[in-house]
């Protein structure tokens, strides 16, 4: 039976404020970033469908400050926290959202696509999930050839319920590859509540790593140091050979599952008292005693970054029409 630790950031090994500050303030890029996209699509000048993680900051952030360069990530449809986490200048993720070519998958996917190879981002994905197997093919191939690396697999409660999400969950425990399946359990697939489609109450959805005999490690979503624990002891474990490692977050989408979602499924008080007390940025900010004068300057910092974003996105170079085909291979 998997093994349940304590939860991480309860007691025990903490991290300094130091390291709490930048993690508030990647917090804050990620969301002033998605509230910039989700601005500018409503204004018309983004494609497609756009998913903001609003509310789920803390889990991209310490997930990702846990791991090393090398390791690798894939990502869900709600992929800019990831991007930016794992190193992506949001320069770049921006111009992707902006169609153009110094766009980190240059122009080719969008919103739902950002690939990074070179800072370890094996790529978003628009079906659900659709990252997890590659992982376990990555984590396999760092242990044949004997590496020190871990991959990790972001999705959400309603990917646990794929037939993709059991086979590799079952071969990377029977193969005791160095993965990491990160459980973003925000009690929502897309619309449907939890209750709906689990077979489980959605805070036991762990349960699920009791099937293959998986290693189990749980925290609260919204506390970044927590997170950041938390991955830090599944890499320690995968990286030791002891096999793959599920992550239990339970986290809190603050939004719609889309922009413009109206969000007809959900009861408006409680998403109401949701924003007023799970937000983990405004939770981090109370814990290190942020004065207005400390977060107007972290935010006037991160908002200008965002901005120039904006203006490098449109002064790109728009794709040639002639390379519409170009890298389609089926």
């Amino acid at each position: 039976m998997a093994t349940v630790e304590e939860k991480a950031g309860s007691g025990g090994k903490r991290v300094s404020e130091e390291v709490l500050r930048r993690f508030f303030r990647e917090m804050l890029l990620i969301r002033r970033f998605e509230e910039k996209v989700e601005e500018r699509f409503r204004a018309g000048e983004l494609p497609g469908f756009l998913h903001v993680a609003i509310g789920q900051e803390a889990v991209a952030t310490g997930v990702c400050a846990a791991l090393e360069r090398d390791d690798v990530i894939a990502s869900t449809h709600r992929a800019h926290g990831h991007a930016i986490a794992k190193g992506t200048p949001v320069e770049r993720i921006m111009a992707e959202l902006y169609g153009k070519v110094e766009g980190c998958s240059h122009g080719y996917g969008g919103s739902m696509h950002l690939y990074d190879v070179e800072v370890g981002n094996l790529g978003a994905n628009a079906v659900v999930a659709g990252g997890i197997p590659g992982i376990v093919g990555s984590a396999l191939a760092f242990q044949l050839r004997g590496e020190k690396r871990v991959g990790v697999a972001f999705f959400g409660d309603g990917a646990t319920n794929a037939g993709t999400y059991h086979e590799s969950m079952n071969l990377a425990q029977l193969w005791k590859v160095p993965a990491i399946f990160v459980l973003e359990n925000n009690g929502w697939a897309e619309s449907t509540p939890a209750q709906q489609h689990l077979p489980l109450p959605v805070d036991e959805l762990g349960k699920r790593a009791h099937a293959y005999g998986m290693k189990l490690i749980e925290a609260d979503g919204q506390d970044v140091e927590a997170v950041y624990l938390a991955t830090l002891a599944a890499r320690e474990h995968a990286v030791s050979g002891k096999g793959p490692v599920l992550v239990h977050l339970r986290t809190y989408r603050l939004t719609g599952h889309y922009i413009g979602d109206p969000q007809i499924y959900r009861d408006k008080k409680e998403l109401k008292k949701t924003r007023e007390t799970k937000d983990p940025i405004e939770l981090l900010r109370a814990r290190l005693e942020l004065s207005d004068d400390d977060l107007a300057s972290i935010d006037a910092d991160v908002t200008a970054e965002v901005e120039a974003s904006v203006e490098f996105a449109k002064a790109g170079t728009d794709p040639k029409p002639e390379d519409a085909l170009k890298y389609v291979y089926a």
